[in-house]
């Protein structure tokens, strides 16, 4: 029988469990490439003396590994409660019927998600000179709090205003029919549903508060108010190797995998739930 031109393409083409077949196979092969590669070329030992140096990993896993990570935990926290407050306000004033609320709710976002975190924590470790005799509140705590959830609340506020918005209307509208005030509604049905919306992205935002707390350097903090970077920086300028740094890094992962597993389970249920 003859076989026409017509056929062909499509007995040509692949299945598509046949392409993922062929895609994972080009993947591990690539995979297997760059393993082949690092052990031709790069030299083990001078990488374990670099990055893990048995006697450098000892002098750097110490009590005070130990409390900069509760600091880095304690500024990550201070600043996310700040930020998630100021927020909440600013995307309240995003959506209000005063246009000079949402005019300021606007500078200060665009202003604050324009400019880069680490020039803010310059700001304020300048502060005293700009104003003599300033002293911030649970200093250190109450600047580096200050720094990170100023900057954090301009996105938090984008967060939560889209939250915000995704209430169906009618609820509000609901609520004022039967006589409560607005502001009360908002507060007790808008709200409480927006941050249910809102919960992974703003534990996303918290993430990333842990990993921007590093910039606490600039403010030049005490040995017993170092967070983890500032630490490992320190060790590893004292010993000339990276081992420290490696620590400090592996020692983030502490907060960050338990906050990524959260935000995947909180995702998943949004997702039944819908």
């Amino acid at each position: 029988m003859t076989t026409t031109t017509a056929d062909a393409p499509a007995r040509k083409r692949l299945s598509p469990r046949k392409r993922a077949q062929r895609a994972r196979i080009i993947q591990y092969a690539g995979l297997g490439l760059i393993v082949l590669l690092g052990v031709l070329f790069v030299d083990g030992r001078q990488m374990v003396n670099v990055f893990f140096r048995p006697d450098v990993i000892a002098k750097t896993i110490a009590p005070e590994l130990g409390r900069a990570l509760l600091n880095t935990v304690i500024y990550t926290i201070g600043a996310f409660i700040f930020g998630l407050i100021l927020g909440t306000v600013l995307a309240l004033m995003r959506l209000s019927s005063v246009a000079v609320n949402r005019w300021l709710a606007s500078i200060y976002i665009e202003f604050f998600r324009g400019v880069p975190a680490i020039i803010v924590f310059m700001a304020f470790s300048l502060l005293p000179l700009a104003i003599p005799g300033l002293r911030l509140p649970l200093d250190p705590y109450g600047a580096v709090w200050m720094a990170l959830g100023l900057v954090a609340a301009a996105y938090m506020a984008e967060t939560i205003r889209a939250g915000i918005q995704a209430v169906p209307k009618g609820q509000l509208e609901a609520a004022r029919s039967l006589g409560m005030p607005a502001g009360m509604a908002t507060q007790k049905i808008v709200l409480p549903q927006a941050f249910r919306i809102v919960t992974p992205p703003l534990t996303n935002e918290l993430i990333l508060l842990t990993k921007d707390s590093s910039l606490v350097y600039v403010l030049g903090l005490t040995s017993e108010a170092y967070e983890l970077t500032k630490y490992g920086r320190e060790l590893a300028t004292t010993y000339a190797n990276l081992t420290p740094l490696v620590i400090a890094g592996l020692s983030y992962l502490i907060i960050t995998l338990p906050l990524t597993f959260l935000v995947r389970r909180l995702e998943a249920q949004a997702t039944k739930a819908r």
